[in-house]
């Protein structure tokens, strides 16, 4: 795109992890095996919930949409990075780094909304149990979804508009196997002050908020556990929402530590740690919610067993 007085800019290139020739044949199979399991196990999860009637509910309803959104946010940056690994090629077109970086955004914050409507989820089922069922309807789950994927283009939306009115001169390269948003900040010569003003006001709306949510229903939980008189009570509570916990604390863990830190300050390190998150985190959910989660050990193992027999 023409800046002004700068080059037109037709194309970035992602520096990766590694610009070793010889390390690219480990990197490309290792992330290669983390995508598979990390589509594999989400789309058996969504499969599992589906065909299975008593996993119709509403808690189920959201696990299988926080495995779709999983598939499609480490689709939109794993396969392009396999690509260039395997082809030795780090180029990346700019409306297709623009269009990346806008999708890697959307389902990072339908990820953030979901996880706090899960949260929700549990407060009502926990504190509320004689209201779950007339408070958590068919209606409200659909209107929850339908209304985070309304919401959450506003943002990427936004980020991506102000990036194309940003100058890139000299420098292409990004010092990362995808399209970040802070990566691209930091790799502009524009003024970016409002850009990332922006950021940090829209990330406050958009992305804190959710989170503020999901941490006072959970304050409500914990107090509603802990005047529980009886520990099995107590333990069978807790059990309800462990999985829920152990799915948050990944999602927050590299994006806390990352995003809420002024550009200038992004590093390779963070780079290298957000590309993991991109497989690691939507790998490990459906071993998550399937291990600890006997209803769904028993869907699975029936999806297992009816796939065999349809192979023979």
């Amino acid at each position: 795109m023409a800046r002004g007085n700068t080059t037109v800019i037709s194309e970035f290139l992602l520096l990766g992890l590694s610009e070793v020739p010889e390390h690219r044949p480990l990197l490309f199979s290792r992330f290669l095996s983390l995508y598979l399991v990390a589509v594999v196990g989400n789309l058996l999860i969504v499969l599992a919930v589906s065909s299975t009637r008593s996993l119709h509910t509403p808690m189920y309803f959201f696990i299988a949409n926080l495995s779709c959104v999983d598939i499609c946010f480490t689709s939109v940056t794993v396969p392009k990075m396999l690509l260039n690994i395997h082809t030795q090629s780090q180029s990346i077109a700019y409306t297709g780094c623009l269009a990346q970086m806008y999708f890697l955004i959307l389902f990072l914050e339908l990820d953030n909304i979901l996880l706090a409507v899960m949260a929700y989820d549990r407060l009502v089922a926990i504190c509320h149990p004689l209201h779950y069922a007339t408070t958590v309807i068919p209606k409200f789950c659909i209107t929850s979804v339908s209304e985070a994927l309304s919401v959450t283009h506003i943002y990427p939306l936004i980020h991506t508009l102000l990036m194309d009115t940003l100058s890139f001169c000299a420098s292409v390269s990004i010092q990362h196997v995808f399209c970040e948003l802070y990566a691209l900040l930091t790799l502009s010569c524009s003024d970016t002050r409002v850009s990332e003003l922006v950021v940090y006001t829209l990330r406050g709306v958009l992305f804190v908020t959710p989170f503020l949510l999901l941490a006072l229903s959970y304050t409500y939980v914990f107090s509603a556990i802990l005047r529980l008189r009886s520990p099995q009570s107590k333990r069978k509570a807790f059990s309800t929402c462990s999985s829920h916990l152990a799915v948050v604390t990944l999602f927050y863990r590299t994006p806390s530590g990352v995003y809420l830190r002024p550009s200038s300050s992004y590093t390779a390190e963070d780079s290298a740690a957000t590309a993991l998150y991109a497989v690691v985190a939507p790998m490990l959910n459906p071993f998550v919610y399937s291990l600890r989660n006997r209803d769904m050990k028993g869907a699975l193992g029936g999806l297992l067993s009816w796939s065999k027999v349809c192979s023979r």
